[in-house]
């Protein structure tokens, strides 16, 4: 059973692609409802692997949950088809600002709101509220979203996921390839959707810094394992996590930098080590 605020329940989960390339060992991780949780680490390290384990959008990696378990709400998940994790409220932003470029921003965003069956004033009243935590789509509503900035595609794929009224939304990368105003500006909107309408987010995340500005929790992964999480402030303030994901130490007489894993503080946490 779950415990009663907690959303999402990844149990020491391994994730296989092709049948023989094991990419998470063991993965364990808990999101609070309500709550923004941050998985970090560099590319290659799982993050993404993660998130589409929870959405269940392996098998079209051809990847799949070969062991552990992932629950919602204690409900075991693994099972269910995309279409049923978006009627329990679970909604993925890919990586890469996935748009509908022949479309206009505003019809990208009411494809968001296919499986309503609210009727179209619920619809209607959930794309003005869209439109009021992103401005410049309202302002590039009939835009056809290939001729729009990278920045507001991006918001465009977050606009798109929220008319669906979800309870979670899974944010793939939503700082890659954005100018550093324009990644400020969609965490804000992030921040903003978590503390007023109550949204919890779980984003994969490279860019450390600023996710654990707005983050509640993270979790950093390397090569398909947690190597350390705890509350977003404490991490920011480690020092190994300054060193290895913050660029705040490290080598100063240009040899390699070491693993994560190596610094003495990852060994003395038995449960790193598996």
């Amino acid at each position: 059973m779950s415990t009663p605020n907690i959303l999402l329940n990844v149990n020491g989960i391994e994730v296989i692609y092709n049948h023989v390339i094991l990419v998470l060992k063991g993965v364990s991780l808990q999101v609070k409802e309500g709550s923004v949780v941050a998985l970090l680490g560099g590319n290659g390290a799982g993050k993404t692997t993660t998130l589409r384990a929870v959405s269940n959008l392996l098998a079209g990696e051809r990847g799949a949950v070969t062991k552990g378990s992932i629950e919602l709400r204690g409900e075991r998940i693994e099972k269910l088809s995309t279409a049923e994790m978006v009627g329990r409220g679970v909604i993925q932003v890919m990586e890469g600002r996935h748009c509908f470029a022949h479309l206009s921003i505003e019809e990208n965003l009411l494809t968001g709101a296919y499986t309503r069956r609210d009727g179209k004033a619920a619809v209607a009243a959930t794309l003005e509220k869209v439109y009021n935590y992103f401005p410049r789509l309202k302002t590039r509503r009939s835009s056809q979203a290939a001729y729009t900035s990278g920045g507001e595609q991006q918001m465009c794929a977050i606009g798109r996921a929220l008319m669906a009224n979800p309870k979670m939304v899974l944010l793939d990368e939503p700082s890659m390839g954005l100018a550093p105003q324009i990644v400020e500006e969609v965490f804000e909107i992030v921040k903003d959707l978590n503390k007023r309408e109550g949204v919890t987010f779980l984003l994969a995340e490279q860019n450390t810094h600023m996710a654990l500005r707005y983050a509640d929790y993270g979790y950093i992964l390397e090569n398909g394992r947690v190597v350390m999480d705890g509350a977003a402030d404490l991490l920011s303030e480690n020092e190994d996590v300054k060193e290895f994901y913050l660029g705040m130490g490290g080598a100063d007489d240009g040899s390699p930098r070491k693993s994560f894993k190596d610094v003495k503080s990852y060994k003395r946490r038995k449960r790193w080590l598996a």
